[in-house]
């Protein structure tokens, strides 16, 4: 396991140059699954301001779009954004962006925060700093999503488990725990701000 540093760019732009859907997002049972699962765990029906990290070619962007009135989706990856752009060119409340958290991070306070599948790409220093980040761009009663392959995958930082054990630990005391959902290959918790 890299423990040391996270992933950077390059590392996703040479995935992306090998496959347009390197984790088959579009065509995955396993993918599908799990966005209708991710969806079905917000707590409220619908979210004036959401911020995704990580929203790769946006598949899952285009389903939580419709639960949102503005979403902000990001990727460090400029083909999977183009590819996400292209898939999401019919709903104007998507802004979709190019951002290296925790390097980068939005001005805006949001009411939902989803972590799908990109905690584990950074390391511990930079998860706890964009741990922080989320919590004080969070606004009162906003939720955050975690959800994480909890395999061990060897390029990775962290692990899935890792990522949601310290969350959990470090917003202890600004986060209540609605609930955490396990499956064989993925882990989802749900967290809101008091």
């Amino acid at each position: 396991m890299n423990e040391k540093t996270s992933l950077s760019p390059t590392y996703f732009d040479e995935i992306y140059a090998a496959s347009d859907d390197p984790w088959n997002f579009e065509t995955s049972e396993y993918e599908r699954e799990k966005y209708q699962t991710t969806l079905d765990s917000l707590p409220k029906e619908r979210y004036e301001n959401a911020f995704e990290i990580g929203c790769s070619i946006g598949v899952l962007t285009q389903k939580l779009a419709l639960r949102c009135d503005k979403l902000l989706s990001v990727d460090v990856s400029e083909k999977a954004l183009n590819a996400a752009k292209k898939r999401c060119e019919n709903l104007g409340n998507i802004d979709l962006q190019i951002m290296c958290v925790p390097e980068q991070f939005p001005d805006e306070t949001f009411d939902l925060i989803l972590v799908s599948e990109v905690g584990y790409y950074l390391s511990a220093e930079d998860w706890t700093r964009t741990q922080t980040l989320i919590v004080q761009h969070l606004k009162q009663s906003g939720n955050v999503v975690l959800i994480h392959w909890t395999n061990f995958v060897h390029d990775y930082p962290q692990t899935g488990d890792a990522v949601h054990d310290s969350f959990k630990a470090l917003t202890a005391k600004s986060l209540s725990h609605l609930g955490e959902r396990r499956e064989e290959n993925y882990r989802l918790d749900v967290f809101e701000r008091f």
